[in-house]
Parts: structure tokens; sequence; C-alpha cells
């Protein structure tokens, strides 16, 4: 049990980064359905530079800057250019699957060292806890630290409360002398950033190689994680270890022996992310009371 519940929590860092950077971005009124494609631009800059250079810590800047570019594009086109955000979100996908399979042909199937762990003697092997929580590299800790700086920022700081009432009411935010367009501009650069963060994640230290497509839905299932959250950090704490334990049971499932096709296993995730969409849509009035009221509405400033 011990080495499932350390995976749980190495799977569920990429669905954090990426989960709450579209959390910020959809509380300022932002819907960019294209995180799958900023986690592979991510990803493959990633693995490129720490291939190249040897630093992963280059890497894993390089890789939020990634995300960050491509978040920019979206924020150009969107937000800027007022063309519709699905359809830029969607367009922004397919743009980085391609791309980064173009980017990444010289780096398919090499090897890769992963990132260190941490290793606190008398700490990290001594007890069960020790090796399932003190064990992980620096990455794992960064995206659990998000979490409380997000909800504070979100809940107790000025900009936050600023942010917030642009997704709520754009109208009136822009009536009270808050730049609307710059702030929902920031906010879609820094979900860029973290989606590029999340698929460096899973390029160095995941899976510490390259493969096209290797996000393999996790965007998806990230803009599903917001949603089942209700827009809440700690609620999509809770949720990614929970879609993060289900995709770790295609691996484990077989070998505890739970007579379950593989190939089913390997659905679970999807299928969870599916019936996790349906539970929540059927209290709508909790969805209403908690979505932002202005996600996806074009904003044009009026005099």
């Amino acid at each position: 049990m011990e080495p499932f519940l350390a995976s749980v929590m190495i799977a569920a860092t990429p669905f954090l980064f990426a989960a709450l950077g579209e959390l910020v971005a959809e509380r300022a009124g932002v819907l960019n359905l294209g995180v799958e494609g900023m986690m592979l631009m991510g990803a493959v800059t990633a693995f490129a530079v720490a291939f190249t250079t040897g630093s992963t810590v280059l890497a894993v800047v390089a890789g939020a800057g990634a995300g960050l570019v491509m978040a920019g594009i979206f924020a150009l086109v969107a937000l800027h250019l007022m063309a519709n955000q699905a359809a830029t979100g969607l367009a922004l996908t397919i743009f980085g699957i391609g791309a980064s399979g173009l980017i990444g042909q010289g780096f398919v199937g090499q090897p890769l060292q992963a990132p260190p762990k941490l290793d606190i003697p008398l700490l990290s092997e001594s007890t069960a806890l020790g090796r399932i929580v003190l064990g992980q590299d620096a990455l794992v800790y960064l995206a659990l630290a998000m979490v409380p700086a997000v909800a504070w920022f979100l809940a107790r700081s000025r900009a936050g409360l600023v942010l917030r009432a642009v997704g709520d009411n754009h109208d009136s935010a822009h009536a009270l002398g808050f730049g609307v367009i710059g702030v929902r501009t920031l906010a879609a650069l820094f979900g860029g950033a973290m989606a590029g963060l999340g698929g460096a994640y899973l390029s160095l230290a995941y899976t510490p190689m390259w493969g096209e497509n290797m996000t393999a839905g996790r965007g998806w299932i990230a803009l599903a994680l917001v949603v089942f959250a209700t827009w809440r950090p700690w609620r999509l704490l809770v949720g990614a270890y929970l879609f993060a334990a289900v995709t770790q049971l295609q691996f484990y499932g077989q070998g505890w022996g739970l007579g379950v096709p593989s190939q089913a296993l390997a659905m679970a995730p999807y299928l969870a992310t599916i019936a996790a969409l349906v539970i929540i849509s059927r209290d709508r009035n909790l969805t209403l009371a908690n979505a932002p009221a202005c996600i996806g509405r074009p904003f044009r400033a009026t005099r």
C-alpha cells in the first residue's frame, strides 16, 4: 500500500498545477480550454532544456515559460481581439499537440535522470508516513504549497478580491475603475504558467522521458477538476488526489487481484471524470452559486 500512496502523491501533482492555474483563470472569467496543449508544450520544452543543459531548475522555468507563452497567445486572441474563448482554447490544444510533437521528434526515447527526492535523515525512511510523504521531489511540495497560497490569494488579498469581482461582474468592476482585460490577461498567463509546470513535471519526474501526447488527457481532467471542486482550491486538492488514486489503479489493480480487465482500469480516470461531472451537474444551484457569473463572456469597455 505504501508504494501506491506514494505514487498517488506523484500522480496528483500535474493535476494540481494545471487545475489550480485554470481555477484562477476561470475565477477571473476566462475559460481556457487549451490546458492540454499548454501542458504538452511545457512538457516538451522542459524535457528539451533538461536534456541539453542538464539543469532541472532551468527546465522547470522553461516549461512554465512555454505554458505562459501559449497563454499569451490565447489572451491576445480571445481577450484583446475578443474571439470566442472556447474555440480559441480548442485551437490552442490542437496547436500544442502538433507543435510539441514536432519539437520533440529528436527527443523521443531519450533517457533523462529524474529530479532528486527529498531525504530527511531518520524521518524519510523510519516510518510509513515518512516514506510516503517525505520522500518526494521538490515539485510535489511546490504543488501542495500552491493550494493554500491560491486559497489565501482569492479569499484574503485585495488583488484576489478584484480578480473575483472581474469574474463575477465585469461591468461593475470596470465601472469601479478596475482594468478588466488586464486582470484577465494576468490570470490567463498564470494559468498557462501553471499548466506548463504540470507538463514539465510529467516529462521530468513522473515519467522522465518524452513521448507524443504524453499528457494522455490530463489537461481535460484538470478542467473537469475545477468544476468538480466548484471553483474552490481546497476541494480541488481533494479532487486531485481522488482522481490520481483512480489513475494509479490501472497500474496496481492487477497486482492486487481485483479481477478487473486492464482495459477497464485504463478507462477508470475518464469514467470517473464523467461521473463526477454528472453528479455535480445534478445540483444546479450548487454550480450556479459558485461558478463565476461572467465566465467565458467577452468584455468590451464602454465609456
